[in-house]
C-alpha cells in the first residue's frame, strides 16, 4: 500500500480523539478519491474499530483489524452508489443495522463513499441517524465533491482538517512512485489526483493523454485536426476536451503579451470547452470529429483577432 504523506495528519488527529474518548458521531471526509479520500476514510474506520489504536491509526494486528482486512467485520458497514445514486433502500437498511448490538462488543462503524451521490430520499433517510446515531456508533461520509452534498447532511458532520497537497509535493511523490524524472503532475486536472495518475500510467491511459496534448498543440497551430484526434471514441471525448482546456490555459499563462481582447476571447473559449465537457452526459451520439474540428476552427479565428 503506497504511503500518502498528506493523509498522516488527519489520521493522527482522529487517533488522538479516539485515545482520549472525544470522537464525534459523524465525520465528513472532504477529499477526492484520487487524492486518497477513500483510503483515508477506510483507515479512519479501521482505527475506530481497532482494539489497540496507536497515535497514527490502527495497530493492524488485533482481531478487529484482521476482520477488517478480511472484509469480514460484523460491525463495519460500507455503502457505495448503486449505479449513479445512493438509494434510499441502501440507507434504510444501513440505519436498521446500526440499531443492533455490536457483535464484537465495541463500536459500530459505517462508511458512505461518494456521499454526494445521496439523493433527496436517501439523504432524508440518513438525517435521523446522523442526529441520533446511537451509542458507540460512528459514521464516515467521504465526498469527492463536498459542495454537492446537501447542507442538511454536511452540517451534521464534523470535519477533520485535511489539506490537499501542494502540486510540488504531488510532483515529488509521483517521481518517487514512478521512478521517473518526467513531470506527470500536468494531468492532475484530467484524472483527478495523484493516485489516479498512478492508475493512468499502469493502464496506459497516460500515454493517450500525452498523445492528445501533442495532437491539440499541432492542430491548434496548423488549423487542421491531426490524426490522433480523428478517432476518439465516446468514452475518450471527456479526456480529450480536458486536455484541450489545459493546452489553452497554458497558452494564456505563457503569452503574457497577448492583446487584451484576444486574451479575453481565449479565456471565454477555455470556459466554453469545460462547459461542453460538463454537458457530455446529456449529449447523445456526440460526433467527436465534428466537435473537435469546430473547436480548432474557433480557436484559429479568435487568435486572429
Amino acid at each position: 500500500m503506497r504511503l500518502l504523506p498528506w493523509l498522516q495528519a488527519p489520521l493522527k488527529t482522529f487517533s488522538e480523539q479516539l485515545k482520549s474518548g472525544r470522537t464525534g458521531h459523524a465525520y465528513l471526509i472532504a477529499l477526492d478519491s484520487g487524492y486518497g479520500g477513500e483510503r483515508l476514510t477506510l483507515d479512519l474506520a479501521q482505527a475506530a474499530l481497532c482494539s489497540h489504536v496507536g497515535h497514527s491509526g490502527s495497530c493492524g494486528f488485533c482481531k478487529s483489524c484482521q476482520l477488517i482486512e478480511a472484509n469480514n467485520h460484523p460491525d463495519f458497514y460500507r455503502i457505495e452508489a448503486d449505479g449513479a445514486q445512493i438509494k434510499v433502500d441502501q440507507i434504510r437498511s444501513l440505519c436498521q443495522k446500526l440499531t443492533t448490538t455490536p457483535q464484537q462488543g465495541g463500536k459500530r462503524v459505517a462508511v458512505i463513499l461518494n456521499s454526494e451521490r445521496l439523493n433527496q430520499a436517501s439523504a432524508n433517510a440518513l438525517l435521523k441517524t446522523l442526529e441520533e446515531p446511537g451509542k458507540e456508533t460512528i459514521l464516515f461520509l467521504q465526498a469527492n465533491s463536498p459542495s454537492r452534498l446537501l447542507a442538511t447532511i454536511s452540517s451534521r458532520c464534523q470535519r477533520l482538517h485535511i489539506e490537499t497537497p501542494a502540486k510540488s509535493l504531488v510532483k515529488q511523490w509521483l517521481q518517487q512512485e514512478l521512478t521517473t524524472n518526467e513531470d506527470m503532475s500536468w494531468c492532475l486536472p484530467v484524472v483527478g489526483g495523484p493516485l489516479a495518475i498512478i492508475e493512468a500510467v499502469e493502464s496506459g491511459r497516460e500515454k493517450q493523454l500525452v498523445e492528445y496534448r501533442t495532437g491539440w498543440l499541432q492542430s491548434l497551430s496548423s488549423g487542421h485536426l491531426c490524426d490522433s484526434l480523428n478517432n476518439v471514441n465516446e468514452k475518450q471525448v471527456s479526456d480529450a476536451l480536458k486536455v484541450l482546456y489545459l493546452v489553452v490555459h497554458r497558452i494564456l499563462v505563457k503569452k503574457q503579451d497577448m492583446e487584451p481582447l484576444t486574451r479575453a476571447a481565449l479565456a471565454n473559449f477555455a470556459a466554453k470547452i469545460m462547459q461542453v465537457e460538463s454537458r457530455l452526459a446529456v449529449m447523445p451520439n456526440v460526433s467527436s470529429l465534428a466537435l473537435f474540428e469546430s473547436l480548432t476552427i474557433e480557436y484559429r479565428q479568435l487568435m486572429s483577432l
